[in-house]
């Protein structure tokens, strides 16, 4: 009995041991590629460049920088209408700045902020307005009506700048991310913020 025993105990550990390493095994796919999720919300430090952490964490800054003054509870309350330029890309990299200006309608129209679509995106809105009242195919009193769309009061733009120094050793960049709110009408600067990144590579 003791050496059937001595047999049977290196099979159940075995058993054991599989059984838990399928357990703690990470969730891929399933397709054989090795793709796994991740974090979203992870901070990102693959490379230099800007990145997913940068532009939530810039979009957040100055989110709540705008949601914190007088002159935006003002427009809330108001129903006021605000509108995003395209962010100027001053550095070296290519990326999309849409994800700033992006990121932040989103998280202000979340806290009450209403804003219209900006003019490099007007194109697919006139041309809906263009089909509904000129195909035939809609009845009259059901179409949108043109020359009825709503300007904005308020817009939103910015710039980000790089700096990058290297050696044999380290590569440094620095960013500055500056946003404004401009009052279209009269041109004058409401509010503005910044925000300074700096990210260095060890060699």
């Amino acid at each position: 009995m003791k050496s059937y025993q001595a047999l049977l105990l290196p099979v159940v550990l075995a058993l054991a041991l599989s059984g838990c390493k399928a357990v703690t095994t990470s969730p891929t796919t399933g397709d054989g590629s090795g793709v796994s999720y991740g974090d979203s919300k992870a901070v990102e430090t693959v490379t230099t460049d800007l990145g997913s952490t940068d532009i939530q964490m810039t979009a957040e800054k100055m989110t709540q920088s705008m949601l914190q003054t007088p002159l935006m509870q003002g427009i809330i309350s108001k129903r006021g209408l605000i509108m995003a330029s395209p962010v100027a890309n001053k550095t070296s990299e290519y990326f999309d700045t849409k994800l700033i200006t992006d990121t932040i309608l989103t998280q202000l129209q979340k806290n009450g902020v209403r804003y219209v679509i900006a003019g490099d995106e007007m194109q697919n809105q006139t041309d809906e307005l263009i089909r509904q009242n000129q195909s035939g195919l809609y009845k009259k009193s059901s179409t949108a009506k043109i020359g009825n769309m709503q300007g904005a009061q308020y817009r939103i733009d910015g710039s980000v700048s790089s700096i990058v120094k290297k050696n044999a050793n380290m590569k440094d960049v620095y960013y500055k991310i500056n946003m404004r709110l401009i009052e279209i009408e009269s041109g004058i600067v409401e509010w503005s913020e910044e925000k300074e990144i700096r990210k260095t590579l060890k060699r």
